[in-house]
């Protein structure tokens, strides 16, 4: 808490608050050469979770990355958050990040089906610094 002319004011940030911004940019640490690698991508928020959807599933190289180095930061608008990677493993969890991205992003001109099917979910939990 900050003390601002005389008087407590908080800061908090949600990411509920960027959940309808098109695309975030995942910065992961390379497995193998240790240096940043960005990827703009679709992602979905629910509570203080980021969901992304990885087409190439686990052959992708941000879900290797993240898989190998989970501290990840990603940015929406000018924002940059910091969060941990993790495979879903929950069948709940697993149909929530595959509904929220279908429903955000279902008025695009792709054809979503086999995507929202067959990608791997993927969750970044926000960490507070």
């Amino acid at each position: 808490m900050s003390r601002e002319h005389g008087r407590n004011t908080s800061l908090t940030i949600s990411l509920e608050d960027f959940a309808q911004e098109d695309f975030c940019y995942l910065t992961t640490t390379g497995r193998v050469t240790g240096r940043s690698h960005t990827v703009e991508i679709w992602f979905a928020i629910q509570g203080q979770t980021l969901y992304i959807l990885s087409g190439g599933r686990d052959r992708s190289d941000w879900v290797k990355n993240a898989m190998r180095q989970p501290h990840v930061t990603f940015k929406i608008r000018d924002t940059l958050f910091s969060g941990q990677a993790r495979l879903i493993e929950n069948a709940e969890e697993d149909a929530l990040a595959r509904r929220l991205l279908l429903e955000k992003y279902a008025d695009s001109e792709d054809d979503l089906e086999d995507w929202g099917r067959t990608s791997l979910p993927v969750a970044f939990d926000l960490v507070l610094q």
